[in-house]
């Protein structure tokens, strides 16, 4: 392979890693802000209404702002950056306005709106009058933030067009930092002390968006209040992000769903809501570093050469982030199967998260795992189709995937209570990836199916050789205990990573090989 065709694969691989980096010191900081949830509220009613509250504008900012935005923003920003500096910065003015003016409106009206949101999202909840009336109250707090991170997410959208990914993945970070910082500075003197949560994240949002400004002036950009509905990227924008809008989060609307059926606690269970969360905040982890990221960067090279490369080097690309991905979540899922409960047990168990809070969040960290691969591989295929500025067909596949998901949890749970919902998640994820690759390998043509099939059975084979180290592993650093403590812990995972690659390396796997390259090159 030649150096000029190998160079956009190489970039993207650096980029991703870029992103992996911003994203692991969020992602740290994330679970020191779960852990602290935990402590401080448990699965109880503040924990399961600040939830909700903070899912609604959550779910937003991915349905209008980070998840949508660029990927209807990235591809027409692209084609006008090609056009020249100028139309592209009087694009990016018009769509910042745009921006500005219907995220605002979708703020005031989520303050307004509040109680019906809640019913819809939560109806569980109007069983118990105090946690209804709380949760209305968070969420109307809350819902300013989705104007914040809507900002911060279409100054991601410039930026990761002019190829800078550092700082917009840097920024979560900060919206992590605000919320740990409420715990010491707010949560105790507010009431009810979740308050100072939700005060937390709205201080945390605004770091998050302002701080990627003075790059976007040293870039070049100049802010005028000028607006323009009539410019065609703005016009051709639109047409992309409402289907996108439907398309991209079917991981984000299936966690609603999931919402809606865990408030039905006389069902379920108590504290159904939370223990998704705390289960769904694990398994985003993997998914974070490295499947958005990798998504992420692949996007703005997978459209440029959807336009100027053609669809060889497109396929080649496409394929290349697949295997990454796998590679990577294959071990994943296995490790936290394996490694469930002691998971849970170490990250939350204490304070107010008892052996009850354990013992749901384990059962529905377990069934969701199983939908990882398919969550990443999605995400991938989606930036597929929408660098090919297709957004019809992620639509359908979503739509079906949502009506598969309400479906089977309807199924599910009552046989298997929290574990059926999150069971529920897994399946339709992937029933998603599985109709968005034959549709994407009817418009292409094949992309590699049969050599990502073997690689994918050489990363399970590695994985499951790594359960054998696992378990010795746990079996002498458990001292006889019935749980593992921290340090035990960490090096049960040090040992489990480091036979994963050892093993993928005896299996000849070309991701482990190619890493091994990287770090002797780079030493």
């Amino acid at each position: 392979m030649s150096k000029t065709t190998s160079s956009p694969r190489h970039h993207l691989a650096r980029s991703a890693v870029v992103m992996g980096f911003a994203t692991s010191l969020s992602r740290i900081l994330g679970f020191v802000r779960d852990v602290l949830i935990a402590r401080f509220f448990g699965t109880g009613i503040a924990a399961q209404a600040f939830v909700v509250a903070f899912l609604i504008p959550n779910l937003l900012r991915d349905l209008v702002a980070e998840g949508a935005m660029s990927a209807a923003v990235i591809p027409i920003l692209a084609s006008y950056l090609r056009k020249g500096k100028e139309e592209f910065m009087k694009l990016s003015l018009y769509l910042l306005n745009t921006s500005i003016l219907i995220i605002g409106t979708m703020s005031v009206l989520g303050v307004i709106l509040a109680p019906a949101i809640v019913s819809l999202v939560a109806p569980g909840f109007l069983r118990n009058p105090e946690q209804f009336e709380l949760t209305v109250f968070l969420t109307r707090v809350l819902f300013p933030f989705i104007f914040l991170v809507g900002l911060s997410a279409y100054a991601m959208g410039v930026l990761n067009t002019l190829q800078h990914f550092f700082m917009p993945a840097f920024g979560p970070t900060l919206l992590n930092i605000g919320m740990i910082a409420s715990f010491f500075f707010l949560v105790p003197y507010t009431h009810p002390p979740v308050l100072g949560l939700a005060i937390g994240v709205l201080v945390g949002g605004a770091v998050q968006c302002f701080v990627q400004w003075p790059i976007l002036r040293e870039k070049g950009f100049v802010y005028r209040p000028q607006l323009s509905f009539q410019h065609p990227g703005v016009r051709q924008t639109g047409r992309l992000l409402i289907p996108r809008i439907l398309g991209s989060a079917v991981y984000q609307l299936s966690v609603v769903i999931d919402r809606v059926f865990a408030s039905l606690s006389h069902i379920v269970g108590e504290g159904g809501v939370a223990a998704l969360y705390y289960s769904n905040r694990i398994v985003q982890l993997p998914f974070a570093l490295f499947g958005v990221s990798l998504a992420t960067a692949a996007l703005p090279t997978l459209s440029t050469q959807a336009h100027d490369q053609g669809l060889e080097e497109f396929r080649k690309t496409l394929l290349f982030s697949l295997r990454s991905a796998f590679f990577v979540m294959v071990p994943s899922v296995v490790g936290i199967l394996v490694l469930v409960r002691p998971i849970v047990q170490i990250l939350f168990e204490r304070g107010q998260f008892d052996t009850y809070s354990t013992d749901i969040t384990t059962q529905a960290l377990s069934f969701y795992v199983m939908g990882l691969l398919a969550f990443s591989g999605s995400k991938i295929l989606s930036s597929a189709f929408y660098s090919l500025q297709d957004t019809q067909t992620p639509v359908k596949a979503a739509v079906v995937s949502l009506i598969a998901n309400a479906v089977l949890n309807a199924i599910l749970m009552f046989p298997m209570k929290i574990g059926g919902l999150a069971l529920a998640t897994a399946l339709s994820s992937t029933l998603h990836f599985l109709i968005l690759y034959v549709l994407l390998k009817k418009r292409i043509g094949s992309f590699g199916g049969r050599t990502l099939f073997w690689a994918f059975c050489k990363f399970c084979g590695a994985s499951l050789l790594m359960t054998f180290s696992l378990f010795l592993s746990i079996h002498f650093m458990s001292g006889g205990e019935s749980r593992l403590r921290v340090i035990p812990f960490v090096l049960v995972i040090g040992v489990g990573v480091i036979s994963y690659f050892v093993f993928s390396l005896v299996l000849k796997v070309e991701e482990a090989d190619r890493l091994t390259r990287w770090i002797f090159k780079r030493r």
